[in-house]
């Protein structure tokens, strides 16, 4: 029970500042311009700074047998993501991209946080690499129904990657870094939490909360991306066997988040419905400060 109190209090704080940049936009102080400039320092400095730091802890056999396993986890998981969506939302794109994949760097790293440590982050990264993978390659085929492959170049030099491969030399060689670049990074990933919650405030802002929510496709999306694969998530994490529960956390948690904001970004890219996209993360948003601490409860109901 202490922890669910701890991740619902962490949401009420995100959605907090979520309001604070509702009301900013609202009244002018964060423009659109602003807005996008927001989303480059959250995928640009702050996230990958927030995975950097994640990899900053002790290597032990033990770490690096829950890094194999989380990597398994997640590819078997966004895996079954896909499937789920695709068969719930065959003939919507956009409904289909939204729910399969969910918003664990901006959002689910502040939860894995707040009940695991700075070190829960560590199992989080393959999901968030696995995730993005899918988002450029298949979720692009997805929303413009044509093939697309990954291209090497843009898959090496994205910031997550770097941030990762950063992270892992960090990890596997265990330099004794000075302080003021410790500090540094601390800094740079303290921004993730309020920025990406300023950012949902700002899709937020953007919506027709009449029209929203009596748009019962919204809710079918929601269902799916926040009950439905968690769910799944939960049971396959319960009954296989060797994992621990601090990996089981940060997977389901991922999991469990709500729609992407990579959906609204993408659809905006590929001239898709850009108000559907951004009520459909809007509404998970606002959804799954429910769902999200009733999983954790049975979870830890389960996972005793």
């Amino acid at each position: 029970m202490e922890t669910v109190l701890i991740l619902l209090q962490q949401i009420l704080i995100m959605f907090l500042l979520a309001a604070v940049g509702f009301i900013a936009f609202r009244t002018g102080k964060i423009s659109n311009e602003g807005s996008k400039t927001i989303g480059n320092i959250l995928i640009y400095i702050s996230l990958p700074a927030v995975i950097v730091k994640g990899f900053m802890v002790e290597r032990t056999g033990e770490r690096i047998t829950g890094l194999l396993i989380s990597m398994a986890a997640a590819a078997v998981i966004l895996g079954i993501c896909i499937l789920i969506s695709r068969l719930c939302f065959r003939n919507d794109p956009i409904a289909s991209f939204g729910a399969a994949f969910s918003n664990p760097g901006f959002f689910g790293i502040p939860l894995i946080t707040a009940i695991l440590g700075d070190g829960g982050v560590f199992y989080v990264t393959p999901f968030i690499a696995f995730l993005n993978l899918l988002q450029w390659s298949y979720g692009v085929s997805l929303l413009t129904g044509e093939r697309t492959g990954l291209k090497v170049k843009k898959v090496v030099t994205a910031p997550f990657m770097i941030a990762i491969a950063i992270g892992l030399i960090l990890f596997f060689s265990q330099p004794a870094l000075p302080a003021i670049v410790t500090k540094t990074v601390d800094f740079c990933a303290g921004l993730n939490t309020p920025l990406a919650m300023f950012a949902v405030g700002v899709y937020l802002a953007q919506c027709s909360f009449g029209k929203m929510l009596k748009n019962g496709r919204l809710y079918a999306v929601s269902a799916v991306r926040l009950l439905l694969i968690p769910l799944v998530t939960l049971a396959l994490l319960t009954v296989i066997p060797g994992i621990g529960n601090d990996i089981r956390y940060a997977v389901m948690i991922s999991a469990a988040c709500p729609v992407g904001s990579n959906l609204a970004v993408y659809a905006q890219l590929h001239n898709k419905d850009y108000t559907y996209a951004v009520e459909t993360v809007a509404v998970s948003t606002l959804l799954c400060v429910i769902t999200i601490p009733l999983l954790v409860q049975t979870a830890g109901m389960l996972w005793q």
